[in-house]
C-alpha cells in the first residue's frame, strides 16, 4: 500500500502571485500518485508540474491562474519557485520534475502493475516512449497512447479520444501538449474524463523516449536547465526564456512585499 499521505491542504507551501505551489519532493508526490490511484473517488485529480513558465502565464491570464489553483496538486518543475520559496524561508526539498516524477511512477507501476495513457507529442516520440518504458519497467503497462494531430478538433473528435482514454482505464493520464495547453486541455475535460490522475509534463515524453537529451542533474538543481534548453531548441524556446523569464523576474522583484506578506512575513 502507499505511504499515507496529508489532505494536499496541509502540505507546506509557497504563495507567488496568488498560486500555491506545494513543496514536496518527488518521492512524496509519487506517494500521492499512489494512494489517488488506490482510492480514486469520483473525480479525476489534476497534478500541476511547471516552474516559472507556469506563473507567469498565470500573471498573464486569470483563467489559466484558476486551472492552477484548481488542481489537487502543484509541484515545483523549474528552480523560480524554489529559489523563491528558500528567499521567502521556506524549507524546500528541492524541484518535482516531470520526467522525474514519471520515472518515479514507472518504478512503483513496475512493481504494482499500474498503468499509463500517454497523449500527445508525435507518433515517432510515443513508439518510442512506449518502447523504452516496456524494456526498463516490464511490469508497467502502457494502455494506450495517442498523438492527436496539430490543428483545431471538432467536439467529435475530442470526445473519441476522451472515450478512447476512458475505454483504456488507465490509472494515470500523461498529456505532452506543452504549456498552458496541456493545463487547458485536462481542465476543460476534466469531468469527462474517467481516470484517477491526469497530468500535464510537457516534454517528459521526449526525454524518456531519448528524442530529447535531458540536463544533468546538477545543472539543473543549479538553476541552469534554462539554458541548457535555450540551446538545444531556441527557436521553440526564445520567447519563453528570452522575453517571458526576464518579465517574471521583474514582477516577482516589484511585488516582493506582496509576496512577503501572501506568505504571512
Amino acid at each position: 500500500m502507499p505511504n499515507v499521505v496529508p489532505d494536499t491542504s496541509e502540505l507546506p507551501h509557497v504563495d507567488i502571485m496568488g498560486n500555491r505551489v506545494h513543496l514536496i519532493d518527488t518521492e512524496l508526490a509519487a506517494d500521492y500518485l499512489e494512494n489517488w490511484i488506490e482510492h480514486p473517488g469520483n473525480k479525476t485529480r489534476q497534478i500541476i508540474v511547471t516552474g516559472f513558465h507556469g506563473l507567469h502565464v498565470a500573471m498573464e491570464d486569470p483563467g489559466f491562474k484558476s486551472i492552477l489553483n484548481q488542481a489537487a496538486l502543484f509541484v515545483p518543475d523549474g528552480i523560480a519557485p524554489v529559489w523563491i520559496a528558500k528567499r521567502l524561508g521556506k524549507r524546500v526539498t528541492g524541484r518535482v520534475t516531470g520526467a522525474d516524477l514519471m520515472r518515479g511512477f514507472f518504478e512503483r507501476a513496475n512493481q504494482k502493475g499500474y498503468s499509463s495513457y500517454f497523449f500527445g507529442d508525435t507518433d515517432q516520440t510515443l513508439e518510442k516512449l512506449q518502447a523504452v518504458v516496456e524494456e526498463k519497467y516490464p511490469g508497467h503497462k502502457v494502455a494506450g497512447m495517442y498523438s492527436p494531430p496539430f490543428r483545431q478538433h471538432s467536439e467529435e473528435e475530442i470526445q473519441a479520444m476522451i472515450d478512447h482514454i476512458n475505454q483504456a482505464r488507465p490509472d494515470v493520464l500523461w498529456v505532452g501538449l506543452g504549456l498552458p495547453k496541456q493545463e487547458r486541455w485536462i481542465a476543460e475535460h476534466i469531468d469527462q474524463l474517467e481516470v484517477p490522475v491526469a497530468i500535464g509534463v510537457g516534454a517528459a515524453f521526449g526525454f524518456h523516449s531519448g528524442q530529447v537529451k535531458r540536463v544533468p542533474e546538477w545543472v539543473g538543481d543549479a538553476g541552469f536547465e534554462w539554458v541548457w534548453r535555450f540551446l538545444a531548441e531556441p527557436k521553440k524556446l526564445w520567447r519563453r526564456d528570452v522575453i517571458d523569464g526576464p518579465k517574471f523576474i521583474f514582477r516577482i522583484m516589484r511585488n516582493w512585499r506582496e509576496l512577503k506578506q501572501a506568505n504571512g512575513l
